[in-house]
């Protein structure tokens, strides 16, 4: 391992290190624009500079080896000198126009131009001027500050996987585009806002609503998919600005989805913020009240077994246990938290976690993806595979639906009957399996979801018996697309015949009242007949049939529990109040049992997680992925004969906040051609 010092400090890094990383062990902050620890190394904006002895100029910090001997000084004259010319060479085109760039106040370039560069320019020749670049709906281009960096089209195509992005003619004539000039074909692509050191581009639907210093940061977590990525929810009063990512190495690194990043606009349309109640088939504003008292009406005389509730996709954990011990109180045992319909079995917690974990993908040498498109259910987890694939050496087969992952896949067949004879070891894929050290199987919702969906997780787990458990190491992993998914079905929210056997006998008239939990994801025309309460936040499908309706907070609007796809206890924190008379779900829960039963045993979020910690034990543990022990699950019969329809039909439009965001709205329309063709002057 090479020692190397640095301004008289020893430090001793392993092979490879490069001398920027080993200045920043030792505690020296190094100035630099195209260097990203997570993309390739460019070496070209020279801002990096420091001074070896015995070389003949000052070198690339980010570009050099770190090797044993070396003598590094970042302080010297020379070094102040070359770095300020670096910088007048950088700010020799750039147009200077800090109030009114939306990079101001966490700008690299204005941060560091303060800070290691010079207080003039020798330059006054006329700057040049590059035409703005169209990108589609999410990303605003100002190209005449690029300083060509690259990390944009390193991104691109490093970690997206799309060659979209790249560089046109040379020197000083040099322009990064997309080519084609036409918008991203990734759902990753809002990620070069955040890697751009300048105000090239920046956030189209954020452009000149604030500022940096104006803004409330409040740590969270994303329930855009079951990944539970980190995020940054920044407001100004009542209003969500904007979503950025936080960094957490085991889930999200530092990436987050579009959908996760730009469905805020969401949060404010189609929003429930006040009671509603069914009078003479038309709904009217209604008082807490008077709605919780036309509940206690219509509940009076239903027996226990004609009631049943339905948790939605983004349900936290307190508002599902809530209605669980709110129907109990009613005696109905009735509460289904498996909205698509996905046959899991809540009877051994390792068959519906990703065992492997989330970063557990990069240690496996062989994956097999069973009726799963993670590019589509869960990006940020996705472009964890194919940096696996790029750099560990990770080999993917696939059984399902083709689509493009960007990596390399080998595909099996779309028929789901394949699993029978993967199961007995006569098939391609478990031979795969078999062969590597650890081998990883990953089963998707769109698998489960079938009517034969538990015979598909029975023969998933008995190939995962065969050939992924070993000492240390359980390959089987159930990747979720719902945020709710693993909570509720910890909290046992499963019932006989799921989702479909409550609308089934509700569309019989056998079911007389349903709860809708913010469940939206369902066909609510089966509920005509039923007393239908909905609590959530947005006018989505769930009110089309409801009786009475109660606005509830969202994600921003309260501390909420989530556990992700992997196990991980996560939560939400409250960012801002929610609008008008909307209320956190579970105290909604909490006064309506005052109301309509016995009064539910607990009167703060402090005692409600008490509870939750009993009857989930997870719960308890916060941010740790479980080693669960085990088990025998699924149910042995016959596999059908057909394909596996994805799960997922359109990325942006999965729930009902990202159906009612615009922002979302524009990126289908941009995907699907509808948007103004690429011309060159897109606003």
């Amino acid at each position: 391992m090479p020692t190397l010092t640095i301004d008289g400090k020893e430090v001793t890094v392993e092979p490879g290190t490069t001398v920027l990383q080993a200045c920043e062990e030792v505690g020296v902050e190094v100035p630099r624009f195209c260097y990203h620890e997570r993309l390739s190394i460019a070496g070209n904006c020279r801002m990096c500079l420091v001074d070896m002895e015995k070389a003949p100029k000052p070198i690339a910090s980010c570009a050099m080896p770190a090797g044993d001997g070396m003598v590094i000084h970042t302080n010297t004259e020379r070094v102040k000198k070359a770095r300020e010319g670096v910088m007048e060479f950088l700010l020799i085109n750039h147009p200077l126009d800090c109030p009114i760039c939306d990079q101001g106040g966490e700008c690299d370039l204005q941060d560091q131009a303060m800070a290691f560069g010079g207080g003039d320019s020798r330059y006054d020749e006329n700057k040049r001027a590059v035409e703005d670049k169209y990108m589609g709906p999410l990303i605003s281009t100002t190209m005449t500050r690029c300083i060509h960096c690259m990390r944009c089209v390193r991104f691109s195509s490093e970690v997206a996987g799309v060659d979209d992005m790249g560089a046109l003619w040379r020197g000083e004539h040099t322009e990064v585009t997309t080519y084609l000039e036409k918008s991203l074909d990734s759902e990753m692509s809002g990620n070069v806002i955040d890697l751009c050191p300048v105000g090239a581009l920046t956030s189209k639907p954020y452009a000149f609503t604030a500022r940096s210093w104006e803004l409330k940061h409040t740590e969270s977590i994303d329930v855009m998919d079951a990944l539970g990525s980190n995020i940054n929810v920044d407001t100004r009063g009542a209003a969500v600005m904007r979503i950025l990512p936080r960094l957490n190495e085991d889930v999200n690194e530092e990436w987050i989805s579009d959908k996760t990043r730009f469905v805020y606009d969401g949060l404010k349309k189609r929003r429930l913020d006040r009671p509603y109640v069914r009078k003479n088939k038309k709904l009217e504003e209604a008082t807490w009240a008077e709605a919780f008292e036309a509940i206690k009406k219509k509940l009076k005389g239903v027996k226990g077994d004609q009631i049943a509730g339905i948790a939605g996709d983004l349900a936290d954990m307190e508002s599902m246990l809530a209605l669980k011990d709110l129907l109990g109180t009613l005696g109905s045992t009735r509460v289904e938290g498996r909205q698509d319909g996905a046959a899991l079995d809540a009877s051994v917690r390792a068959g519906y976690l990703m065992n492997s974990g989330i970063a557990g993908v990069e240690e496996a040498d062989y994956l097999l993806l069973v009726g799963c498109d993670p590019r589509a259910e869960a990006p940020v987890f996705n472009s964890r595979i194919r940096k696996a694939v790029r750099h560990m050496g990770l080999k993917v087969g696939r059984i399902g639906a083709e689509a493009d992952l960007t990596y390399k896949v080998e595909d099996f067949g779309d028929d789901a009957k394949i699993l029978k004879s993967a199961s007995t070891g006569r098939h391609d894929a478990a031979k795969a399996l078999k062969a590597a050290e650890k081998p990883m199987i990953i089963v998707g919702q769109a698998a489960l979801a079938r009517e034969d969906g538990a015979a598909i997780l029975k023969a998933a787990r008995d190939i995962a018996d065969k050939y992924c458990i070993k000492e240390g190491w359980n390959g089987f992993n159930v990747l979720h697309t719902a945020a709710s998914r693993v909570g509720a079905l910890d909290l046992g929210l499963t019932t006989e015949g799921g989702v479909n056997a409550i609308l089934d006998d509700a569309e019989a008239g056998a079911l007389k009242a349903v709860f809708l939990l913010g469940a939206d994801e369902i066909d609510s025309a089966k509920l005509k007949k039923a007393f239908t309460v909905y609590i959530g936040t947005h006018g989505d499908e769930g009110v089309k049939n409801a009786d009475v309706i109660l606005p509830a907070a969202a994600y921003t609007e309260k501390s909420g529990t989530y556990i992700n796809t992997e196990g991980r206890v996560q939560r939400t924190e409250k960012a801002v109040f929610a609008p008008g008379d909307a209320r956190e779900d579970w105290t909604i829960l909490r006064a309506l049992s005052d109301v309509v039963g016995e009064t539910l045993p607990y009167n703060t979020l402090g005692e409600l997680r008490g509870r939750l910690a009993e009857v989930a034990p997870a719960t308890a543990t916060i941010d740790e992925v479980p080693t669960e022990a085990w088990g025998d699950f699924g149910t042995k019969g016959d596999i059908a004969e057909g394909a596996i329809k994805p799960i997922i039909d359109n990325f942006y439009m999965t729930n009902p906040i990202a159906r009612a965001s615009q922002i979302m709205a524009d990126c289908v329309a941009a995907r699907e051609g509808v948007a103004e063709e690429a011309t060159g002057t897109h606003g």
